[in-house]
């Protein structure tokens, strides 16, 4: 697999468990996956929550697609909560490796057609370096809701309704990573039949061949010639974690140079990668909004940490700022802050035409301000982009308190409909 990108698969609300002591996963790639989850939780009171919630059936449409799990949960309050399930998605090296040594095991293509993940697979996997399951820790869960467990309730009850999902089909994981399931199957199919072409050739069975790179004797020990250099080693694929920085006192926080060090990293990765600085804006309350939203460990809404204060005291803004800020960033980039700090006038075109598709959707009728358009209980709101791309905005009725929640649609009506549900 190289360049293709995997689509999301959307699974309709799961049933209720019938029965309240019924494990959520019978496979073993399933009970690994809740593993995953309960190794690195804090507080089991959070999870046995969130078991109570998957089982009574309180999460909503699943989206899976590479990298995360997206539902809205309800709890006790009328407005359902966005939970939010992500993992490292595989290189494309990765999955290189990962579907050679499938390839040469016929039994692994039949188990996998058959829904079906043995340990055989994944350990020929692990053998070639690629990890398919999650381990402690690759799981980040993260929710609107204001609490700020690790995970939340509501981030555990998608987590064990993943499970499900996990059982009825390994595919799911491998689109977490990354991976299409057709296009899978297809890069399979094409790597057995070479496979199977190289043992049926004559004198080639039992044998391999390899060419390991080098430079020639008469070259190294040439006077009047030098062999060029060899090429610059390939990008790794992920930026590397910071070192563990002792607390000094009189140093600064250690905990604050990690996070600048962590920063550092992704954007040299970025550069070495791409050749360009993903972030060259030099506005230093552009740079803070970008770094809370960049780090979950910074963000927050109603309550906020001594290091996330701090930032936004750096750049002369209140933390609600720079929490409401960072929550556009996420939404949208620099476009996102845009729309949320510079109101305009669009032109007359797909503006205009937004209401009355709208209220053909029998979606609830909304008054136009500049770029906004607002529900009659001053709840709702979209708000419409340069990038011709529709923001979708929440408040408390009465409250005009704004903040952005989920993500932009170009379609006015996907964008309304992701925040009231169908």
């Amino acid at each position: 697999m190289r360049g293709g990108r995997a689509g999301g698969r959307v699974f309709p609300p799961l049933p209720q468990h019938s029965d309240l002591q019924a494990p959520f996963a019978t496979s073993w790639w399933g009970n690994a996956w809740i593993g995953a989850l309960e190794g690195t939780s804090l507080d089991a009171g959070r999870l046995t929550r969130g078991r109570a919630y998957a089982r009574e059936g309180h999460v909503d449409t699943i989206t899976v697609a590479p990298g995360r799990i997206v539902a809205y949960v309800h709890g006790s309050r009328p407005r359902p909560y966005r939970a939010e399930i992500r993992m490292r998605t595989l290189a494309p090296e990765d999955w290189d490796r990962f579907l050679d040594a499938v390839a040469t095991e016929p039994a692994h293509i039949a188990a996998l057609l058959d829904k079906d993940m043995p340990h055989a697979l994944v350990d020929a996997a692990e053998r070639s370096g690629v990890q398919l399951l999650p381990g402690p820790g690759d799981l980040v869960p993260s929710c609107t809701c204001p609490d700020h467990g690790r995970p939340c309730k509501h981030a555990a009850a998608l987590t064990y309704q993943t499970a499900r999902l996990l059982d009825a089909d390994p595919f799911v994981l491998l689109l977490l990573r990354g991976g299409d399931e057709q296009e899978l199957l297809d890069e399979l199919a094409q790597r057995n039949a070479h496979q199977a072409a190289r043992e049926q050739a004559p004198g080639t069975r039992g044998t391999t061949t390899a060419a390991l790179p080098g430079t020639l004797a008469r070259d190294v020990l040439a006077t009047q010639y030098r062999p060029p250099l060899p090429p610059p080693a390939a990008a790794p694929a992920h930026p590397g974690e910071p070192p563990l920085l002792p607390s000094v006192p009189g140093a600064p926080s250690p905990t604050s140079l990690e996070f600048l060090a962590t920063d550092t990293a992704n954007r040299a990765h970025a550069h070495l990668t791409t050749g360009a600085d993903p972030f060259p804006t030099a506005d230093p309350w552009h740079d803070a909004v970008r770094l809370a939203a960049s780090h979950p460990g910074l963000t927050g809404r109603r309550s906020f940490s001594r290091q996330f204060a701090e930032l936004a005291q750096s750049v002369d803004h209140t933390p609600a700022d720079l929490a409401r800020a960072a929550a556009a960033w996420r939404q949208g980039g620099e476009e996102g802050l845009a729309v949320l700090e510079s109101p305009w006038d669009p032109p007359a075109g797909p503006f205009d035409r937004a209401r009355g598709a709208l209220l053909a959707a029998d979606l609830p009728r909304m008054t136009i301000h500049r770029n906004q358009l607002t529900d009659a209980q001053g709840s709702l709101q979209l708000r419409f982009g340069r990038d011709a791309r529709w923001y979708p905005y929440r408040s408390e009725p009465g409250r005009d308190d704004w903040w952005p929640e989920g993500e932009a649609d170009a379609d006015p009506v996907g964008a309304l409909t992701a925040m009231v549900g169908p």
